[in-house]
């Protein structure tokens, strides 16, 4: 029992997929970063969810297509259960129509299984944070798939800077990667982004990403 110090909190992990080879190399890799630990694993989203009621963990790693439960209405239930629990989706199918559905269902990361390693751990870390964390080829499919305007939406009323802040948000960018495009501090990035919340009546930076595809705010 260690005395007088405490081990550093660690970023629990629940993988999500009905392969076993792609669990157990997540897991592997996930366990040798110093501040995470996976928790759990599950095959369908059914199990993924009884996991999360049990183990409250701070990131889970959601595959799509899987039996008994798929990872959009997994997603869901996983929200809906653990409000404080981050759910990344992992997919291999960008061009998926589930994938727009997840960010529906609370999904805050949406990630291309073929990422490479240390961008998956940044990806976790940013989730971890309250960040978003948007695929750039996810982004551009949404972009064409959701090219058609809403006319029932209200019009914004965002100013010059909260634009540039949106279009970089859609491209996925970080609050600390926009204050240095943008050349400002990460306290002023996320005031503006508050503010891009509350005008457009959206919840997190992934809607408002989506958002900005969809009306065509944003010239990508």
């Amino acid at each position: 029992m260690a005395t007088g110090s405490t081990e550093p909190e660690k970023i629990t992990v629940v993988i999500v997929d009905d392969h076993a080879i792609v669990r157990q190399g997540l897991h592997t890799y996930l366990d040798l970063q110093p501040d995470m630990q996976v928790v759990g694993e599950a095959a369908d989203g059914k199990h993924a969810v009884q996991l999360v009621r049990d183990l409250l963990p701070d990131i889970v790693l959601m595959d799509l297509v899987m039996p008994q439960m798929d990872g959009v209405e997994a997603t869901r239930a996983v929200t809906s259960a653990s409000p404080s629990t981050r759910v990344i989706v992992l997919t291999s199918f960008s061009e998926d129509e589930q994938v727009f559905a997840s960010i529906k269902a609370g999904a805050q990361g949406y990630l291309m299984k073929d990422v490479l390693p240390q961008e998956l751990v940044r990806a976790i870390r940013t989730v971890y944070r309250g960040e978003a964390q948007l695929d750039p080829e996810i982004a551009r499919k949404l972009m064409h798939e959701f090219s058609n305007p809403q006319p029932t939406r209200p019009k914004h009323d965002l100013t010059e800077r909260e634009l540039e802040v949106l279009r970089l948000i859609s491209l996925g960018k970080s609050n600390k990667e926009i204050s240095e495009e943008l050349v400002l501090s990460e306290k002023t990035v996320k005031t503006h982004v508050s503010n891009i919340l509350q005008k457009l009546h959206l919840s997190d930076r992934t809607q408002a990403a989506v958002y900005a595809l969809r009306q065509k705010i944003v010239d990508m």
